[in-house]
C-alpha cells in the first residue's frame, strides 16, 4: 500500500500540470477585417448576447429605447393651479442656437428631445490634445460631416480648454465665470465617465447613452463616421417606435408660423388658448392664431366634432 502512494502523488502532479496547460488565458480573438465585425454592426450597438469584441478606442453599450415621463411623476410648481405662469410655446421654441455645437447640456438635451434627434457629446481638449485636433480636422470640421450632422444630430462640445472671451465682464465676473465653466466640465466628465480626450458619446433623444467611442486614430475618419451613422440609424428606429406609441395616446407634432415644431399632447383649450405637454413633462401655452394653418384646421375639426 505504501509503495502506491508515490505513484499516486506523481499522477496528481501530472494531472495538475495538464490542468494548467488547458486553463490558461484564452488567446485574444482577432478583430474582423470588416470595420463593424461580421454582422456589419458596431460592437457598442449589438444586442445582448451578440459578440462583444470591440475595436480599439470603443466600449460596448447596447441600444436603449427612449422613455417617457409618466403623468404620475410630473410635478407642477403650483399643484392648485398648474396652468399658472406657463411659458409661451413661441418663447420655448425660438431659443437661439449659437452655432453647430451647443455649449449647454440643458439646451442640447431640450433640442434633441423636441427635434427627435440623437445627441452627440464630444469631450475634447482643443489646446493640448493632438488627437482631438486630428478628429476635428479629419471629420468634425469637414463640409460632408457638417451637412450630415446638421440634418441628423444635435451636437454638444465639452472643451477642457477653459476660456471666456466676453469683453464686457469685469475681472471678478470673469473669474466667477471661469470657475463655473471648470465646475461644469468636471461635472460632465464625471457624469459620462469620459476617460481622456477625445471621447464621444451618442445619446437617444430621451437621454440614454447608446454609443461610446473613446480615442481616435489618425486616418480613421471614415471608420469613426461609420460608427456614428450606425448609432444614428439605431436611435432613429427606436425613436419611431417610441413616437408611434405616444401618437396613439394623443401626442402629435405642432408647428408655429415660423415652422418651429414641438411633439406634444394638448391638455386643454379655452377661448383660443391651447395648453400643451411634452413627453418629458414640459408644459407650455399658445394662442391658436400662432399655430400653422394645418394645426388650426386640425384643432377646428376636433372642436366641431
Amino acid at each position: 500500500m505504501l509503495r502506491l502512494i508515490p505513484w499516486f502523488l506523481l499522477g496528481c502532479g501530472v494531472l495538475s500540470s495538464c490542468a494548467k496547460l488547458h486553463l490558461g488565458k484564452p488567446p485574444k480573438p482577432a478583430i474582423s477585417a470588416n470595420a463593424f465585425g461580421g454582422g456589419g454592426i458596431p460592437p457598442q450597438l449589438r444586442a445582448k448576447g451578440a459578440s462583444t469584441a470591440t475595436p480599439t478606442g470603443t466600449a460596448a453599450t447596447p441600444a436603449v429605447a427612449a422613455n417617457i415621463t409618466p403623468d404620475s411623476e410630473i410635478v407642477f410648481t403650483d399643484p392648485d393651479n398648474p396652468e399658472a405662469k406657463l411659458p409661451e410655446l413661441a418663447t420655448l421654441l425660438a431659443a437661439p442656437q449659437r452655432g453647430p455645437w451647443e455649449e449647454s447640456e440643458t439646451i442640447a438635451k431640450q433640442r434633441a428631445a423636441r427635434e427627435g434627434k440623437p445627441l452627440l457629446i464630444w469631450f475634447t481638449d482643443s489646446a493640448r490634445s493632438p488627437l482631438c485636433k486630428a478628429l476635428a480636422d479629419e471629420l468634425f470640421s469637414t463640409p460632408a460631416f457638417e451637412k450630415w450632422a446638421s440634418e441628423k444630430l444635435i451636437r454638444l462640445r465639452i472643451d477642457a480648454k477653459i476660456q471666456d472671451t466676453n469683453p464686457n465682464l469685469s475681472l471678478d465676473e470673469k473669474e466667477t465665470r471661469l470657475a463655473d465653466i471648470r465646475s461644469y466640465v468636471a461635472r460632465m466628465t464625471k457624469t459620462y465617465k469620459a476617460l481622456g480626450c477625445p471621447s464621444v458619446f451618442l445619446l437617444n433623444p430621451s437621454g440614454e447613452v447608446i454609443g461610446r467611442y473613446r480615442g481616435y486614430k489618425r486616418g480613421q475618419a471614415a471608420y469613426f463616421w461609420g460608427q456614428l451613422k450606425h448609432g444614428e440609424e439605431v436611435s432613429a428606429t427606436a425613436y419611431k417606435s417610441w413616437r408611434a406609441g405616444l401618437e396613439n395616446k394623443g401626442y402629435r407634432e405642432w408647428h408655429d408660423r415660423q415652422q418651429h415644431k414641438v411633439f406634444a399632447k394638448p391638455t386643454s383649450y379655452s377661448n383660443g388658448i391651447l395648453l400643451l405637454i411634452e413627453p418629458d413633462g414640459t408644459r407650455s401655452r399658445t394662442h391658436e392664431s400662432k399655430l400653422c394653418d394645418e394645426d388650426r384646421a386640425w384643432l377646428k375639426q376636433r372642436l366641431t366634432n
